[in-house]
């Protein structure tokens, strides 16, 4: 039963690698679930009080990793909030719309709308701000994937 359970754990937290890219895949809740797996197969004493503080500010690292390199993605292009909303809205519709190339063309998108409609932005500068989102969207994911590597070798090094 011991590859099943670990079989199962390791699914979670492929799926939340799956989240980077694909943003309405909550990555934070499926390292999560591969924790309580973990605990629901085995046991939760192997977690202590300095493992789950220790994960606690991981996952606000991770929120706050793609909060701010939108924002700094599309700021430093010269975006303002309308941008930034813009590539949000783009980042989360995008990959429904257009399946795979939408996770980047969605955010692209949003972010130069957002500038054209409501900041009267010239086309050339929205495209640039629109770039900038990209660069803050894949800059995050790579953040994201470095902070949930670290979390799932934290929980390895518990564990093992």
């Amino acid at each position: 039963m011991d590859i099943v359970y670990w079989s199962v754990i390791l699914i979670a937290f492929v799926v939340s690698f799956v989240g980077l890219v694909y943003p309405i895949i909550p990555s934070v809740l499926f390292i999560a679930l591969g924790f309580i797996l973990y605990g629901i197969f085995y046991t939760f004493n192997d977690f202590s009080v300095l493992f789950w503080i220790v994960q606690g500010l991981f996952i606000l690292a991770l929120f706050a990793a793609d909060y701010v390199a939108n924002i700094i993605g599309v700021k430093k292009f010269g975006g303002t909030k309308a941008g930034v909303w813009g590539s949000t809205i783009g980042l989360l519709v995008g990959p429904f719309v257009i399946p795979v190339l939408g996770i980047i063309i969605g955010p692209f998108v949003g972010a130069v709308v957002g500038e054209l409609i409501f900041q009267r932005t010239s086309l050339l500068q929205a495209i640039k701000i629109g770039f900038g989102s990209l660069i803050g969207f894949f800059s995050g994911a790579v953040t994201k994937g470095f902070i949930q590597l670290i979390m799932i070798g934290y929980f390895l090094y518990v564990v093992l």
